[in-house]
């Protein structure tokens, strides 16, 4: 379950996603976030899943490594559905002790369960499109505007990136430390929850010790080259829209408006 993991992964492959800029594709993810939280309509999930569907499509990333990620959501996602389905009030389908199933309660698990799907297969979009230099950019130009505020906006778009970009070398390593803690006899899966985990000591402790040694040399070899924040630094491949990121921007609030109508009801009825 660790390697299925697929956010902050970069998927190389020539498409459509991966030539655009990453400023447009940071604006995309954020307004089918917010149209995720606005959707309450099957209509607008319908327009919703089209959106996304397409999204994959031009991104030319298998449809099947997209959705490994979901793997390691599974418990997140049947808590969710749960206590939507079971502590939701409304008109009564079923009860079994203090369980019950209200028709408010399954629509609103349905709704739930999709969003925490959309939300990470859009995420994962996003990540396996853009490199982390790309990303970096794309953050530190989209909030530009705070450093009127003194904000560090490098420093912070920075921040983001390499933890993006460890996650993928931490899901590594890992798997390396269990399979050699497996190796000499030690039991991940037998036993019950508190078993199970202080049997996660051994990995934990080595994880740890191998991210702190992983900081402490990326530390050194960014001082070694000098590196000092953002100030009076250039780009060697400076961020320029074309012509299909202004496209995208329109496909934009033309979803987001499609998606604002059919809350409203304004569409259909």
């Amino acid at each position: 379950m660790i390697r299925d993991i697929t956010l902050g992964q970069f998927y190389p492959v020539d498409s459509v996603l991966h030539r655009m800029d990453p400023r447009t594709k940071l604006f995309g993810t954020l307004i089918f976030i917010i149209s995720l939280f606005m959707a309450n309509t099957v209509a607008s999930y319908v327009v919703a899943t089209l959106f996304l569907l397409l999204a994959v499509r031009l991104s030319k990333v298998p449809p099947k490594f997209m959705l490994k990620g979901l793997k390691a959501i599974f418990f997140l996602f049947l808590i969710s559905v749960s206590f939507n389905l079971f502590l939701t009030d409304g008109e009564l389908i079923w009860q079994f002790g203090f369980l019950k199933i209200t028709r408010e309660g399954v629509w609103r698990a349905c709704f739930m369960g999709l969003r925490l799907i959309y939300l990470v297969v859009g995420s994962s979009v996003l990540t396996l499109t853009t490199t982390p230099n790309h990303l970096t950019d794309g953050l530190e130009k989209s909030m530009g505007f705070l450093k009127l505020l003194r904000v560090p906006v490098h420093e912070i778009s920075m921040m983001m990136s390499i933890a993006l970009r460890f996650i993928p070398i931490l899901i590594e390593e890992t798997d390396k430390i269990m399979k050699a803690q497996t190796a000499r006899g030690a039991d991940f899966e037998s036993g019950n929850l508190i078993q199970k985990a202080k049997s996660m000591v051994p990995i934990l402790v080595p994880l740890f010790i191998s991210a702190f040694r992983r900081a402490t040399d990326l530390a050194m070899a960014m001082e070694a080259r000098c590196y000092r924040g953002g100030e009076g630094r250039t780009k060697m491949k400076p961020l320029h829209y074309e012509r299909r990121d202004y496209i995208a921007y329109g496909v934009y609030a033309l979803y987001l408006l499609l998606v604002f109508l059919l809350v409203k009801g304004i569409v259909i009825g």
